[in-house]
């Protein structure tokens, strides 16, 4: 977990805030993500890596699980897996993680009662525990661009019901924004700008075009492409 002392208080008055919510990323996995149909599954992989390094920036405790990883599921994504390096997701063989001892254990030890919430299926994976995590007096939001299902009538059924459950629904841009805030805020803008870059399409190259042409900044810098050695590749 990644935390981030000296962030200025945001003020909270209904809005999510980097020190009022617990982040949980559930069942990010390849078997999960094969039987999406729901919406582009790229998409999806883009969004929720945006999501965690968020979470990350804001310092927010996070929350990995997955699902019958050697039985069905696979392992986490690595590209997910490595924004978290030596953190183990608990491991469940309940569908709904909020059947999971372990699981509810470590959103309780954080303290919060805002849980931030996405993962494969939505009908499932989100919907189960969102439901009866409301019904535990906790706060859910859905990010639902990190969700998929197998077809786009599952994925809309789940999320008209976890809204009429009481969950709000929102997307990895609109939570990071809502933690960053203020622009003025500046312990975590470039962060925030770097991510918006990387993830965020036509709004990340509008950002390089305002710093590189508006504002006179140089160029972004990234690492030179290294085709891989082969021999390393398939160890």
């Amino acid at each position: 977990m990644s935390q981030r002392n000296g962030l200025s208080k945001r003020s909270e008055k209904g809005l999510l805030t980097p020190d009022n919510c617990v982040v949980a990323l559930i069942d990010h996995q390849p078997q999960m993500l094969f039987g999406v149909s729901s919406t582009d599954r790229q998409s999806i992989i883009n969004n929720t890596l945006a999501f965690a390094k968020a979470a990350q920036v804001f310092g927010l405790p996070v929350v990995l699980s997955t699902v019958e990883t050697k039985s069905f599921s696979g392992y986490m994504w690595p590209q997910l897996a490595a924004l978290f390096p030596g953190r183990t997701p608990i491991e469940r063989s309940s569908m709904n993680s909020w059947d999971d001892k372990n699981f509810v254990a470590a959103i309780e030890k954080t303290g919060k009662k805002k849980i931030v919430l996405a993962g494969l299926w939505t009908e499932t994976c989100v919907a189960l525990p969102t439901v009866q995590a409301i019904n535990d007096g906790y706060e859910i939001y859905v990010v639902e661009d990190c969700c998929g299902d197998v077809n786009q009538m599952a994925h809309q059924n789940s999320m008209q019901r976890v809204i009429q459950a009481g969950a709000k629904p929102v997307t990895s841009l609109s939570v990071m924004l809502e933690w960053q805030r203020d622009w003025a805020e500046l312990d975590t803008y470039d962060a925030v700008m770097d991510i918006v870059k990387n993830h965020y399409g036509a709004y990340g190259v509008g950002v390089e075009y305002a710093y590189t042409m508006v504002h006179g900044a140089p160029a972004t810098k990234y690492p030179e492409y290294s085709i891989p050695d082969l021999a390393m590749v398939h160890k």
